[in-house]
Order: C-alpha cells, then sequence, then structure tokens
C-alpha cells in the first residue's frame, strides 16, 4: 500500500538542485514517485512503507547535501526563510568588505592610476592572502559543498564552474607567493577569486529573496478564513472556534460580518459582496434557499445560514488546493549555463590536462614549472566568470529597469519565462474595466426634470455599490427630505418625498407596481443589457419616471493595449459574468474570443485546456478568485490595484493599474532573453579563441587572468544596456 509524505527541502540554489533529489529518490527502491518543487521548496514522495520509510527517504536527502525538513506552520516558514535570507544577506556584506581592499590593489598597478596612494602591506602576498583565504573558504564554502554533491552525483551546476573559476586563481596565487617569496610587485590573482564569490553571493541574495514569496499567496488566502462563528444552539448564539461547526449547524450572520463557511440561507434576504472571491464589483442579492459562500461579506441584513460545507470541502480552501497544486505543477527552468556546464567544465579539465601532458612531455619536456603555467592559464582562461556572469547581471538589469517602469518580475524565472508567451487571457473585472460600477446612461421620463432630485435623495440613505454610484453622478444635484425609507433586501428601496410614494429597484420590483408599464420601456432595458449595462428603474405614484443604467466602464487604456497585441497574441477574455455582458465589453475592446460565466474554481481549468491545446498562457487578473488561474498559467501577471492574493500568486506584478504595462512586461522579458543570448555567445567565443591560445602557451597566467576580467566587465557593461531602454506611450483616446 502507497504512503504519501510531503516536506520541505532546503539548500537548493537551482533546477539542477531540484532535478537531482528527484532522480535520485525515483531510483531509490521502494519509492513508487517522487516530485521535487523548486520554488515553494516542496517534496511530495509517494512510497511502499513496507520497503522504506520517511526517515530513510531523509536520510536519502541528506546524503545529497541537503536538509529535509517536516512542514512546518507558516509562521514557522517565514522565521526560516528569513534566517536564511539574513545569512545570505551578511555573508554578501562580509564577502565585499574583504575584497575591497584586494580590488583596491588590483587598481592600483594600472599605470594611468599610479597617482592612487598604494600602501606597501597591500601589494604583500601575505596580506592578500589574509584577505581572500575566508572569502574563498568560509563565506564561498557553499559553492565547494555545491560542487561536491553535484559530481558525486555524476552531473556538473555552477557551483562546479565557480569552484573551479575560483580555486584556480587562488592556488595560482598562492604557488606564485610561494616561488617568488620575498620578491615585490608580485602578479597575484587573489582578487579574482574574491570578486567573483561576491558577486555570485550578491546574485544568490537576490534569488533567495525573490524565492521567498513563493508561500505568500497561500498564507495570504488562510487569512481569509473566519476564525469564529456565531453558531443557533438550544435556543441561543454561541461563539465557537470554526473547526467545530458542522454540517446542518445554523449560522446567524449579521450585516457588515463576513460568512464563516459555505451554506444556504434559511431566513432573510440580503445582499452578498463576493468579490474577493469571485472578483464582480457589484453584490449578489441573496434570498431564502441561495447558497452562500464561506469568507464572503454580508452586505445587507442579518441572516441565518445552514452549513453545508466545512473542512477542505469549503469554496475558499478548494481554492487554496487549486493554487498549491497549480504551483507544484510549475516546471522547473534549467538555467541555459547549467546546462552547458554538464559539457563545458569536463570538456576544460580534459583539455587542460592533455595540454599539461604534452608540454611536461614534449614542448618542454619534464618542466613542470612551464607546464603548469601552460596548464593554469587554460583553466584560468576558461574560467567561467563571464558564463556566470551572463544570465544574472542581465537579468538584474532588465528587471531593475523593468521595476523603474513600473512591472515587478517576482523571480528571474518568471522573466525567462515570459517571452515564450503566445496567448494572452484577460480577466474583466479590474483589470479591463475600471472595477466598479458608474452610470452609463439616464432616461428620464419626468415632466417636472425633479428626477435627479428624487433619485438622489433616495440612493443616498443606501450603501448599496449602485446606490454609491447613482449618488456620486448626482454629485452636484441637490437633495430633500426622505420619509419612510424602507430597504427592500435584493430587491431594491421606497420612501415618500413630499407626499409622493418613490420606489426605485430591480426591473421584478418595480415592474409590478406600474400603472403604464408597455414594451417600449422592456425594449430600452434589453437595448442597455445587451450594452452590459445593470438597470434600475424608478416609479413616483406607480408611474414609470425613468431608468438609470450602470455598468464596469473599459479602462481607457485597454482598448489601446489589445491593438497593440492583438497582431502577436491570441487575446481571450475570462469573465465570471453573463455572455453579453462580457461579449459586450469585448467588442468594444476589439477582443473576439471571449469565455464567459466561469465560476471562481474553473478558471484554472479553462487556462489548463489552452494549454493542453499547445499553448503558452500568460493570465493577466486582479481578484483573488484569480488566483489558481494566475498560479497555473505559464506567466501570471497580476495588477497592482487587485487583491493581495491574485498579487502573490502572479509571477509579474503591475504597480498600479495601468494595464498598458502588460506590454512593457512582455517586451523587457525579450529583450533580456536576447542580451542573456549575446551574453552566453560572447563568453564561448571568449573561450573558443582564449583556450587555445592559451593552450599553445601564448599566454601568462597573469595575462590570461587580465583577459578573464574582460570578459566579464564587457558581459556587465552588454547587459547595462538594458538599463537605457524607453518606452514611448501613445494612447488612443
Amino acid at each position: 500500500m502507497l504512503e504519501k509524505a510531503e516536506f520541505k527541502i532546503s539548500g537548493m540554489t537551482c533546477a539542477a538542485c531540484s532535478a537531482r533529489i528527484e532522480r535520485v529518490l525515483n531510483r531509490t527502491e521502494g519509492v513508487d514517485s517522487a516530485n521535487v518543487n523548486l520554488v515553494t521548496e516542496k517534496a511530495a514522495v509517494d512510497f511502499k512503507g513496507n520497503d522504506i520509510d520517511i526517515n530513510e527517504i531523509f536520510e536519502k536527502v541528506k546524503n545529497l547535501g541537503y536538509e529535509p525538513i517536516a512542514i512546518e506552520t507558516a509562521e514557522e516558514t517565514q522565521k526560516r526563510k528569513k534566517k536564511e535570507l539574513d545569512k545570505q544577506k551578511y555573508k554578501f556584506i562580509i564577502s565585499l568588505i574583504l575584497s575591497l581592499p584586494l580590488i583596491y590593489t588590483m587598481v592600483g598597478h594600472f599605470s594611468f592610476l599610479s597617482f592612487l596612494p598604494l600602501p606597501h602591506f597591500m601589494v604583500q602576498p601575505w596580506f592578500q592572502f589574509i584577505l581572500a583565504t575566508p572569502v574563498q573558504f568560509i563565506l564561498g564554502w557553499q559553492f565547494y559543498k555545491g560542487a561536491y554533491s553535484s559530481l558525486r552525483n555524476k552531473s556538473a551546476n555552477m557551483d562546479v564552474l565557480v569552484a573551479l573559476g575560483t580555486s584556480a586563481a587562488y592556488f595560482y596565487s598562492i604557488y606564485l607567493a610561494i616561488i617568488h617569496y620575498g620578491e615585490s610587485h608580485i602578479p597575484l590573482y587573489f582578487e579574482t577569486s574574491a570578486v567573483l564569490i561576491t558577486l555570485i553571493l550578491l546574485g544568490k541574495y537576490f534569488e533567495a529573496k525573490a524565492k521567498g514569496h513563493a508561500s505568500d499567496a497561500i498564507n495570504k488566502l488562510l487569512s481569509l478564513q473566519v476564525k469564529e462563528a456565531r453558531v443557533e444552539r438550544n435556543g441561543e448564539a454561541v461563539e465557537v472556534p470554526v473547526d467545530q461547526v458542522e454540517k446542518g449547524d445554523i449560522l446567524l450572520v449579521k450585516s457588515g460580518e463576513y460568512i464563516p463557511l459555505d451554506g444556504e440561507i434559511i431566513e432573510g434576504n440580503t445582499s452578498i459582496d463576493e468579490s474577493m472571491l469571485t472578483g464582480e464589483s457589484i453584490p449578489v442579492d441573496k434570498e431564502k434557499d441561495d447558497e452562500v459562500i464561506g469568507a464572503t461579506l454580508n452586505h445587507g441584513n442579518f441572516i441565518k445560514v445552514k452549513v453545508t460545507q466545512t473542512g477542505d470541502d469549503l469554496v475558499l480552501n478548494q481554492i487554496i488546493r487549486i493554487v498549491e497544486e497549480a504551483q507544484g505543477e510549475k516546471p522547473n527552468i534549467q538555467r541555459l549555463a547549467d546546462k552547458i556546464s554538464g559539457i563545458f567544465v569536463p570538456t576544460v579539465l580534459i583539455i587542460a590536462l592533455i595540454v599539461f601532458i604534452v608540454w611536461f612531455s614534449l614542448i618542454t619536456p619534464l618542466d613542470f614549472q612551464s607546464s603548469l603555467e601552460v596548464f593554469i592559464a587554460v583553466i584560468v582562461i576558461a574560467c567561467p566568470c563571464a558564463l556566470g556572469l551572463a544570465t544574472p547581471t542581465s537579468i538584474m538589469a532588465g528587471s531593475g529597469r523593468a521595476a523603474e517602469l513600473g512591472v515587478l518580475f517576482k523571480s528571474s524565472e518568471s522573466l525567462e519565462q515570459t517571452q515564450n508567451v503566445d496567448t494572452i487571457v484577460f480577466d474583466k473585472t479590474g483589470t479591463l474595466t475600471e472595477g466598479h460600477p458608474t452610470v452609463y446612461k439616464v432616461i428620464d421620463n419626468t415632466d417636472n426634470q425633479q428626477f435627479g432630485t428624487l433619485v438622489k435623495s433616495m440612493e443616498q440613505q443606501s450603501e448599496h455599490p449602485l446606490s454609491q454610484a447613482i449618488t456620486e453622478y448626482y454629485a452636484d444635484t441637490p437633495s430633500v427630505p426622505v420619509e419612510h425609507y424602507q430597504t427592500h433586501a435584493g430587491n431594491g428601496i421606497s420612501g415618500e418625498i413630499n407626499g409622493q410614494k418613490i420606489q426605485i429597484g430591480s426591473i421584478s420590483f418595480i415592474k409590478p407596481v406600474l400603472d403604464n408599464w408597455d414594451n417600449q420601456i422592456e425594449e430600452e432595458i434589453e437595448g442597455l443589457q445587451k450594452q452590459g449595462a445593470t438597470v434600475v428603474l424608478a416609479a413616483i405614484d406607480k408611474k414609470f419616471a425613468g431608468m438609470i443604467a450602470l455598468r464596469d466602464e473599459p479602462k481607457e487604456t485597454a482598448k489601446n493595449l489589445i491593438h497593440q497585441l492583438r497582431d502577436e497574441y491570441d487575446i481571450i477574455m475570462l469573465s465570471g459574468d453573463t455572455q453579453t455582458t462580457a461579449e459586450s465589453i469585448a467588442f468594444e475592446l476589439g477582443i473576439e474570443h471571449v469565455i464567459a460565466g466561469v465560476k471562481p474554481d474553473d478558471k484554472a481549468n479553462q487556462i489548463g485546456r489552452l494549454q493542453d491545446e499547445g499553448k503558452n498562457v500568460m493570465m493577466v487578473g486582479d481578484g483573488i478568485n484569480d488566483a489558481p488561474a494566475l498560479a497555473k498559467s505559464n506567466i501570471g501577471l497580476a495588477m497592482g490595484t487587485g487583491s493581495d492574493i491574485a498579487i502573490e500568486a502572479g509571477d509579474i506584478m503591475i504597480v498600479g493599474g495601468d494595464i498598458q504595462k502588460v506590454d512593457i512586461a512582455l517586451d523587457m522579458s525579450k529583450k533580456t532573453l536576447k542580451n542573456i543570448k549575446e551574453n552566453l555567445f560572447f563568453a564561448f567565443c571568449y573561450n573558443a579563441i582564449g583556450i587555445p591560445v592559451a593552450a599553445f602557451g601564448l599566454l601568462a597566467p597573469w595575462i590570461a587572468g587580465t583577459a578573464m576580467a574582460f570578459s566579464s566587465v564587457s558581459v556587465v557593461l552588454n547587459a547595462l544596456r538594458l538599463q537605457k531602454v524607453k518606452y514611448q506611450k501613445n494612447l488612443q483616446k
């Protein structure tokens, strides 16, 4: 019988790490399947309990050089991640402090900077040795540890490259210091190893910081759960923890309170604000026998709710599970440099060894020092400094410039993957539209031109979002006192003004009381509804007084964005609204493909169907209901004006509500990936030319070290071009 174990794994630094753990566990006898997620740092293992136990699985992970951790609480995980992040930050700071004097001594050797004061003790080998050694073996120990684990498992990652390159420079410097003992101005390369480790530690810090947000979406969803419920027991209201509520219990929910659990109304009628789950801005009218969802807000009257779902069956918990599963399904990105290093590192070692043998036996027979210098020159010139910097410098420059433009890539993986997108799915409410109702059209059927005054006087008594929108529309219109004001939950409002009976509300509320209803009114309503509007009718003394159409208007910049994107991408609108309303907004924006009437838990399924068709999907949304779809999609882009949960579930966040920045996110990803490829091309061309030159003995090790440093500087300068990228907005109004 199969058992399932889930646990955290600490110490993973790249996709090669998670892949290596997966590979070893899947080859272990008794393990049926193992899945390791780098982003969430979580492993899920199915195993046969009769053949292996969890302690043996933990031991396997430990032997690979990583730390298995039992599933923690959200608070424990947060503390551990903060401790790891602080540790990485302090390692970088200490490494930087120790490296700065070494950089200064290197700069001081340049003739055009000879005016700089260079104390004699700073050029002494013992001084540079004292500074470089702790950087190499204490602060840089993680690279040796990672390289050992990688090589032991017959693979090579960036740790192998870093350990190889820095060790060559460090130990050759010691060699030079020994054979030239007592001499001054010896060309040493301690600064090469120290600076490289310092820069990579900085990159590791930024990676750890970005990865630390991976589980925030789940924590935010969990925070929505109501902790206590008011339950009717033995005729009395009793406050109990939610986990003690059972199916069939009766919940007592006052106006302004969150509904603790899923259920159905058995007494009362009200309006429920479901925007936190559905993303739709207009509250939903509810009456007896209607279903309500836990964690939504009772916006109207007191109601009694019979509990129908608890625990894992709650809609909110299902959304949490979908987000977790979708995050777990995300493919681990194998760094291009890591892939190539698997071939590059052993190839360089073999070449260097062959060169040493040839020189020691044929070119300079039995001259160990000359042969060793050529060997070291090959290793140094092949040192993967440029290769190691190619990707992180481009990503840092590209993501930094994007941040200045209001686009936040939450990880290097998202920056890399965005350029592969071919289909963009937009949520409607709050993403393509403003996210709140506004007055779209007013039809006044009165003769005394008092319609605005009467409507405002009535609506300003209510806190319903539609009422607030109407009141705002008539902000400059005077109001008059209202008598006998009454709210009819789910229908409308009524009252008296100057002896006139005023009724305002839905068609089903107003139509039965009118004496002058005709087909023209019906046709007008249908026409407005086809335009995506919600229609509110008004009656004065049972006579039709007029109507107000409200709708969630498209954002001013949305149409321009769609026109920019639709020639290159498949554009789809995904909405929980009705087909008529969604198609109306889509037509105005120029979107041809619409998926409407989608429930919150089905949005991720819609993304999955598109992916099954071979599409690489970006989801753009802002509501809690979008969180599963944002996590499921290849790239999730969250609007900064939306919910915190959507923002955390997404891979990219736009600061503010400017939807045109979606185009900036797509373009910056393309430019950054192009820059990375340029850097890698330069790094390998440099090695392709430099290694043969060094092998023929035409490069002294110190010249090879200088050339190696030049290659790194060139890569960094090329990456910095990304910080000069500019965008010109041309809004079509």
